[in-house]
């Protein structure tokens, strides 16, 4: 017999949290070894064709305007009654919202495990709002983390040490399958003329928090560009910063070498173009961008925060710089761009990197292994599930 498992996310917005949440929930209904449901708060956003896409039947959601009103008591209560129908055995919660939701019905719903995550070190979340989580972890069976700085913030909120994993994120190396140059340009809406010459400095994150620092990112950009007058800059993410980000850029004059791209629907085509990847986060728990540059051979210069020490080599598969010096970040990104043959080891080692440390094939094999402890642990009928064959993505 085997467990019935509910992803529970928050949305189908195009976010890292819920990337790996699909990716997950593909995973292991391709396994074949569980039962896998999935279910959402809002119940849309441009990723709900992928979940639908997955074919494990209906996926309901449960909207949420606050945690205090009568509408959130409706949908807890139905969560509640969707838990016991269903008869789930484990679920598993990926972010702030669906952690304090999912763990208060399945707490009700009296779900044999439950499972919490936390994706973030810093600079997302208030005092209050972390109080409210760490209930919400107190709630859980077990809460899973995506890096080990993840592990340490999780250890200084007070959550036990044997109540922690670290599950890496995976990357499913076919998402990035690559154009030719001249396609990747169309792609993304610039002209062959402009791009045949340029060289690229690509930053992959959303402009919706303030904790992606993209002001560090511009003011490098500009000591770049005039050091590398080829150098154009590709910003792609959307978010309410967007306008105030295209501000600061004509303020430090580099508007007409930097390209606002918005939301990225071809990861591929963004990181073809790509001479360097950078991030500028203050903080950070796992970032995907780094895996997928690094998955596309790109050289990486990142902020020394969060997992980022735990992805890249320093001077082996990129460059890692303290946060908020922009002009350490943009002597690094020079350093990458004047050295094409450093580039080219430095890319072609981090995806070797993301090859053997970063795969799906451990991400289903880590996280099936932790299902099963917990149903073990709870003396389940179902601990006679087979775990999954990870030989390959």
């Amino acid at each position: 017999m085997k467990p019935t498992v509910l992803q529970l996310v928050d949305s189908f917005n195009r976010g890292g949290s819920e990337l790996q949440a699909l990716q997950l929930t593909r995973l292991l209904h391709e396994s074949g070894s569980f039962n896998v449901r999935l279910s959402s708060l809002g119940p849309e956003g441009p990723l709900r064709s992928d979940a639908e896409a997955l074919n494990i039947g209906d996926i309901p959601s449960f909207p949420l305007n606050s945690f205090y009103d009568l509408n959130a008591l409706l949908q807890l209560s139905r969560l509640v009654t969707f838990l016991r129908k269903s008869r789930i055995d484990i679920l598993h919660t990926h972010d702030f919202y669906t952690n304090i939701f999912g763990m208060a019905a399945a707490t009700l719903a009296r779900v044999p495990i439950r499972i919490a995550s936390m994706r973030e070190t810093i600079g997302m979340r208030s005092s209050a709002q972390e109080r409210v989580q760490r209930f919400a972890y107190q709630l859980a069976h077990h809460v899973v983390g995506n890096s080990e700085a993840v592990r340490s913030k999780l250890i200084e909120q007070g959550i036990k040490q044997e109540k922690i994993s670290v599950i890496y994120n995976g990357l499913d190396m076919k998402r990035l399958a690559s154009p030719t140059r001249a396609e990747a340009l169309s792609l993304l809406g610039i002209s062959k003329e402009v791009g045949r010459s340029q060289k690229f400095v690509t930053i992959l994150a959303n402009l919706r928090h303030e904790v992606k620092d993209h002001p560090t990112f511009l003011r490098a950009a500009q000591i770049v560009h005039s050091r590398v007058p080829e150098s154009a800059f590709l910003l792609a993410g959307e978010g309410n910063l967007s306008n105030q980000m295209q501000a600061l850029a004509t303020e430090l004059g580099i508007e007409k070498s930097t390209y606002f791209l918005g939301r990225c629907d071809n990861v591929g085509a963004l990181l073809k173009l790509s001479d360097v990847c950078v991030l500028s986060s203050k903080g950070e728990g796992f970032a995907n961008a780094i895996l997928e540059y690094m998955a596309a051979a790109r050289p990486v210069v990142a902020t020394e925060v969060g997992g980022a020490v735990e992805i890249i080599t320093e001077g082996i598969t990129g460059f890692l710089v303290p946060s908020g010096d922009h002009g350490a970040m943009a002597s690094r990104i020079i350093d990458v761009l004047q050295d094409p043959v450093m580039a080219r080891a430095m890319g072609e080692e981090g995806r070797r990197v993301v090859e053997t440390k970063f795969s799906c094939a451990n991400q289903l094999r880590s996280t099936a292994e932790l299902y099963i402890r917990l149903l073990i642990g709870t003396r389940s009928k179902l601990v006679s599930v087979t775990p999954p064959s990870t030989d390959s993505d």
